[in-house]
């Protein structure tokens, strides 16, 4: 009875846990070459004065500031705990997804405060040397990430919602005057790219984690005079 190595379509659930931790190049190469064009701000002159023409139309300057930002960064990360509260199930368990929440929150603050402490660009308002890039849009968007790729199987909106929070918070950096632009781009690339990489790395790190688990699926198949088994390993 001979026997054949064949793959059977994996299960949705599986299928979607299995994709949630990829990584293509253009996720690294496309948030990595926005980080560097943005970073020319901070010293070309003729970049510097265009970024400093989109200050005075985009923020406050005098008049008054809302500081919701500061409070609205962390709603896209504590939205997945709250669906799941209410029994929308996003794509991993609780053990999982906060593992890798912390671990996208660690790669995040490690990067920002390199770059803030290697440019020591001053802010907008004068208050500091630490204006690049900004750490309130890069939480805001490594939660806004995060909630992407828990729910964008349930639906993708609630991944989009996400996003515009993450979107106010980046333009009330630049409204208060705490932030250029080019900051709060670099910041928004920094969170999602620090998001994809939690997810790839934590299988590769955790070998506990339910997505590592590997699965073998025997399936017997008969085709004209030949009967065998087709056999399948995931890992």
């Amino acid at each position: 009875m001979p026997s054949q190595a064949k793959c059977a379509e994996p299960d949705s659930l599986y299928e979607n846990i299995e994709h949630a931790h990829r990584l293509r190049v253009r996720d690294v190469a496309i948030p990595t070459s926005v980080v560097t064009i943005s970073a020319l701000f901070v010293e070309n002159k003729w970049l510097k004065k265009q970024r400093l023409n989109a200050q005075k139309t985009l923020s406050a300057i005098d008049n008054k500031k809302f500081k919701a930002d500061d409070y609205i960064q962390y709603l896209p990360m504590v939205s997945v705990y709250g669906f799941n509260l209410f029994g929308v199930k996003g794509r991993h368990s609780f053990k999982d997804r906060t593992i890798i929440l912390g671990m996208a929150y660690a790669i995040q603050t490690a990067t920002v405060h390199c770059l803030k402490y290697a440019l020591k660009e001053k802010r907008p308002d004068s208050s500091s040397h630490n204006s690049f890039p900004s750490g309130h849009t890069a939480t805001a968007f490594t939660g806004a990430q995060f909630l992407y790729e828990e729910y964008k199987t349930v639906s993708p909106w609630i991944g989009y919602a996400g996003y515009a929070v993450a979107t106010i918070t980046g333009y009330l950096r630049i409204y208060n005057n705490r932030h250029y632009i080019n900051d709060v781009v670099a910041g928004a690339c920094l969170g999602i790219l620090s998001t994809k990489l939690a997810y790839w790395l934590y299988p590769k790190c955790f070998k506990f984690a339910e997505c590592n688990d590997s699965r073998i699926l025997m399936t017997p198949y008969y085709l004209g005079n030949n009967i065998g088994v087709s056999i399948c390993i995931r890992y």
